[in-house]
């Protein structure tokens, strides 16, 4: 049987795992033109699984760390699944606006702005990975 603090380790590793996997995911996908309705919907689908991932684990690690009463641990767990549903409900239909106005408006000016979306959704990615890096020694 596992123990509480191992459990928790166990999610930290996932949380990482996910974190790297779509952040490493997401950059290639910036050689994309995101002008066209293939780039956008790609994006934006990749992001929404990114986003479901992220909150289901980092949720789980959240309760673990509760469960191996590692309160700096949960707290900053549940931060980052918090987080992540705010940007998942952020993002997303920003992305799903500026699809459309790509799509059907043809506007050139949606296409720098999915772009730095797109971009900033890699940052705060990138952030929750050193986030969770940071965590290890912490266990």
């Amino acid at each position: 049987m596992l123990t509480a603090n191992q459990v928790s380790l166990i999610f930290t590793v996932a949380m990482l795992a996910v974190t790297a996997y779509f952040l490493f995911g997401s950059i290639p996908l910036l050689i994309l033109k995101h002008d066209n309705t293939m780039d956008s919907k790609f994006i934006r689908s990749f992001y929404i699984t990114y986003f479901k991932f992220a909150i289901v684990v980092s949720t789980a690690a959240a309760i673990s760390y509760a469960a191996a009463v590692r309160p700096i641990q949960a707290i900053g767990a549940m931060a980052i699944a918090i987080l992540t549903l705010v940007l998942r409900f952020k993002v997303i239909p920003q992305m799903d606006q500026l699809g459309s106005e790509i799509r059907e408006d043809n506007n050139l000016m949606a296409i720098p702005e999915f772009r730095k979306i797109h971009k900033s959704a890699i940052t705060l990615n990138f952030a929750q990975l050193i986030t969770v890096l940071g965590s290890l020694s912490f266990i």
